[in-house]
């Protein structure tokens, strides 16, 4: 989410002004409000609202995706989230939008700070691993919330964080524990990843709401947030915001606790927007670069950005193509390199 907060309020400031020259994706004409069931055809995604740290989870023949909302009254400088939102789509391009699932004041714990999260099935059940500042610990933390279905309505899944700021002291940050991931692997073990300016990563147990083990550490060149884990064709991908303000680069490894290559840059700053968030997704033999940029022209930037999505290709090597961003978003019959 924020990784040196001051720095991100000084530079907003000028954003408009020394990131203008970045901006990849900006779209024409003032946000328009989109009903549910709304056919997109370019990028953001979502124009009625803004939207952030995007998480993408395939479930049968459909896509859930779970974002941030960015609220700042006008004129304010900053974050302002306090709940995350759910849609869904079938083909990527015509979109749902659902009852709002999940909200920080859900969690008696936290008291603030609706930051980027992930979520994932296991057993019929969907598990919910978000970001949010602890109301008695000092810092951010990291909670846990259930559902029966991918829609919600969720719940505390365990009415306590399952990472606070205490638990983690290689950063002196208070906000080093946010930007959960989760994988299971293909022998049923879990693993939580997360982290900023330091990349943590630990297994979880079965009932995916405790940890199994102690809390390991992954040295990846300029490392600042964002970990995004995922498998293909026998590569696991650990993909993160990269430097400030964020690319976003990838590290790939043949075991999910490596050791990591690191292979590069995926994606550059994305358009006005000091931060970047990514989530990849494999649906209906296509591969997909889920982010945020800060491209709806009333207000967007830095506190009030916009989730886009952009065809992913890989190398036969097994490789990522640079991200291409672009206005008109993912093409309908394009197909992913094997």
């Amino acid at each position: 989410m924020n990784t040196y907060f001051n720095l991100h309020l000084l530079k907003s400031r000028f954003g408009k002004i020394l990131l203008a020259l970045t901006i990849c994706n900006s779209v024409a004409g003032e946000a328009t409000a989109q009903s549910a069931d709304t056919i997109v055809t370019g990028n953001p995604v979502i124009k009625d609202k803004y939207t952030a740290d995007p998480a993408a989870l395939v479930v049968g023949d459909s896509v859930y995706l779970y974002t941030g909302h960015d609220e700042p009254p006008a004129g304010k400088e900053g974050y302002v989230m306090h709940e995350w939102l759910c849609y869904s789509s079938a083909d990527m391009r015509n979109r749902e939008e659902h009852p709002v699932p999940l909200r920080v004041k859900d969690f008696a714990w936290a008291k603030g700070d609706a930051w980027a999260s992930q979520v994932i099935a296991r057993n019929g059940k969907y598990y919910w691993y978000v970001a949010a500042e602890h109301g008695t610990i000092h810092g951010k933390a990291i909670g846990i919330a259930v559902a029966d279905k991918p829609t919600g309505p969720f719940k505390d899944a365990r009415g306590s964080a399952i990472i606070t700021n205490d638990m983690t002291t290689a950063a002196t940050i208070s906000w080093d524990d946010i930007d959960p991931s989760v994988i299971i692997d293909d022998d049923a073990q879990a693993y939580l990843f997360w982290g900023n300016t330091k990349c943590y990563y630990a297994k979880l147990k079965a009932n995916m709401i405790e940890l199994d083990g102690p809390i390991n550490i992954i040295d990846l060149p300029s490392f600042t947030e964002a970990p995004w884990i995922h498998k293909r064709n026998g590569w696991y991908y650990l993909s993160y915001a990269y430097k400030f303000p964020e690319k976003i680069a990838y590290a790939i490894s043949r075991s999910v606790t490596g050791p990591w290559q690191f292979k590069g840059i995926l994606n550059e700053v994305a358009g006005n927007s000091n931060t970047n968030h990514q989530s990849i997704i494999d649906f209906k033999g296509q591969s997909y670069f889920i982010y945020h940029n800060g491209s709806i022209p009333t207000q967007g930037g830095s506190f009030r950005r916009s989730v886009c999505i952009d065809n992913l290709y890989y190398n036969n090597d097994g490789t990522i193509k640079r991200i291409i961003m672009t206005t008109e978003g993912v093409k309908a019959n394009a197909k992913a390199k094997k």
